[in-house]
């Protein structure tokens, strides 16, 4: 374990950061940034990120916990309205919340919305984090750090501090770092060194699968995309092999709304599906340490964004 350095103060921090943002801000990008390792997947399109992944950093003066939530939003049906209660629980246990804002996008309704929602929640520190800096120009990336600095001081009161940060480049993340872990309250390691997640490997392998499958396609299908997996199971090992390096057989079902949804993702002759299922074994394999034989299936589960019992079913 590595020797634990006490802040300025003399002590170790420990506690947990909440990175929120409308859909696409970057959040996910950052966490794994931070972490250094793929904890929260990433896409193109908006609202992939469906359930709280905790991203941990571990630091010699502190240990930082992540948690990466789904885009606040306005919801249009329960799955939304789920997805945002969940972010609403997670505010109200956090140490700071990280509110990430584009550089390359202008402030607009829906960054006001989540300042608002982050002033219902008292408890926590609120930093604003200004993302995607490796697009746009020096004075670009100046112009938003004012734009973000008025926002707060209109709906917060001011944030606690403006960072601007490219999780691509990694510019300004290891500031991000030590602006978020400077807000924790003096504690001892909340978890081991080494770990960096706690989510359980079905959660992510499923995470994988799915972002996986978003690449390159509509507009709406990530939207009406579940995966769930099914089973895990080791194969008898090979003779001389050891039961822990034994093949693992994964079977994990894609699940949609509609029928014509299926065919994208399915593909022509099962291309667009084969591809999902070499991309996703390979990050899979990297995850448990083993090779995988990767089973994937795509069902139609009508409409499940708004049935209550399918959200349950499929884990939400």
């Amino acid at each position: 374990m590595a020797e634990q350095r006490p802040d300025a103060a003399g002590e170790h921090r420990s506690g947990f950061a909440c990175l929120v943002g409308r859909p696409n801000a970057g959040k996910s990008t950052l966490t794994n940034a931070l972490v250094g390792q793929k904890v929260a997947i990433t896409s193109s399109r908006p609202q992939t990120t469906r359930h709280t992944i905790r991203g941990i950093v571990h630091r010699p003066d502190a240990q930082l916990v992540l948690v990466d939530t789904p885009g606040v939003h306005r919801p249009r049906t329960l799955l939304g309205q789920r997805l945002n209660d969940l972010v609403m629980e997670t505010l109200s246990e956090v140490d700071v919340v990280g509110l990430c804002i584009p550089a390359d996008e202008r402030i607009g309704p829906g960054d006001r919305f989540i300042a608002d929602v982050l002033a219902r929640a008292p408890r926590s520190a609120k930093v604003a984090l200004v993302t995607k800096t490796d697009k746009v120009s020096r004075q670009a990336v100046a112009e938003q750090l004012l734009a973000v600095a008025r926002l707060g001081e209109e709906v917060l009161g001011g944030f606690a501090d403006v960072v601007p940060a490219s999780a691509v480049t990694g510019e300004q993340v290891d500031v991000v770092a030590d602006v978020l872990a400077s807000h924790l309250p003096a504690g001892p390691r909340l978890y081991p060194e080494g770990e960096l997640t706690d989510e359980p490997e079905r959660v992510m392998i499923a995470e994988l699968v799915r972002e996986a499958a978003l690449e390159g396609v509509r507009d709406e299908l990530p939207h009406s995309l579940a995966v769930v997996v099914e089973d895990v199971e080791a194969r008898e090992p090979l003779p001389g092999q050891r039961p822990e390096d034994a093949m693992l057989d994964v079977r994990v079902f894609l699940y949609v709304e509609r029928e014509s949804q299926k065919g994208i993702v399915i593909g022509r002759g099962g291309a667009r599906l084969k591809d999902v299922g070499i991309r996703s074994r390979q990050a899979i394999e990297a995850l448990l340490g083993n090779r995988v034989h990767l089973d994937l299936r795509v069902k139609v589960a009508p409409d499940w964004q708004r049935d209550p019992k399918q959200l349950s079913r499929l884990g939400f």
